[in-house]
């Protein structure tokens, strides 16, 4: 069963925790230091537990202890209870969606056991906004997408934001981050996939058919590489990849100067074609 405790200090030592969330430096130092991050909402507090995170701590206004009473009364970890006013000086602007848990992180699998029994994975390289990842995320759990792997600069899943955007959907796909940029996709390569690389550019093959081919020349391991939201993958990693595949783009959208779709459009379409 849960403790209550009232608070109404925002400089509390015990909610460190939740202190300026919209500070990402700040963020990044505290979450990385603690192994902890912070899940916002009820839907997203249920996803979090439900997949195995525990709760080192909850904070919310009263009218959540209700709605999330079942959850509460399965769990040790202290629930601090504030008015509205004091749980946004905390976290540094108003918390409409009323409850927040600090979640112990778990240990990131390496990206070679990541890979063991899945099929279609995604590999993100250098995506630094945390929406587009969380979004990403959202459509590649959506879509049965087996596994994301992260190059090292790749913003965190885990982050605020982007388990806000993924609606919790971060939970639901497993992950990984490569250790090494420069020989990083080695690793997929020695596990038997082939790597496809999303490219704006019309002259390449487009995704469709490249996994349209018939089943004897089919891959049964496919990676798909998406790049970074301005410059797209580097030059290093297309030349590395096996092929560069396009999503076509409307002749007269062309015309008009309409080249490319936003990386997150491009992913939830390329997902989709992955899976069929």
């Amino acid at each position: 069963m849960a403790r209550f405790v009232t608070v109404s200090d925002p400089a509390d030592p015990r909610l460190a925790d939740y202190v300026r969330l919209r500070d990402v430096n700040l963020r990044k130092s505290l979450e990385a230091e603690h192994g902890l991050f912070v899940a916002e909402g009820e839907k997203v507090i249920r996803r979090a537990l439900g997949t195995g995170y525990p709760a080192r701590s909850f904070l919310m206004a009263r009218r959540w202890v209700e709605p999330l009473a079942d959850v509460l009364e399965r769990t040790d970890a202290p629930v601090y209870v504030a008015d509205d006013a004091t749980v946004e000086a905390i976290a540094g602007f108003p918390v409409h969606r009323g409850a927040l848990a600090s979640m112990r992180r778990l240990p990131l699998p390496a990206v070679d056991d990541l890979l063991t029994g899945a099929r279609r994975v995604l590999v993100l390289e250098d995506l630094v906004d945390h929406a587009n990842v969380g979004s990403i995320f959202r459509c590649a759990a959506a879509l049965g997408v087996d596994a994301v792997v992260l190059s090292p600069r790749c913003a965190d899943p885990l982050y605020r934001r982007s388990v806000k955007v993924s609606m919790g959907a971060v939970f639901a796909i497993p992950y990984a981050r490569m250790t090494s940029w420069h020989d990083g996709l080695s690793v997929l390569r020695a596990a038997g996939f082939t790597l496809l690389a999303l490219t704006p550019d019309q002259s390449a093959v487009p995704l469709d058919k490249a996994l349209a081919t018939g089943p004897e020349h089919r891959a049964d391991r496919v990676a798909l590489m998406l790049g970074s939201e301005g410059d797209g993958l580097s030059s290093r990693w297309l030349d590395e990849a096996d092929q560069p595949v396009c999503i076509p783009m409307s002749a007269a959208a062309m015309d008009n100067g309409v080249d490319s779709l936003n990386v997150v459009a491009a992913a939830a379409i390329a997902c989709h074609a992955l899976m069929r």
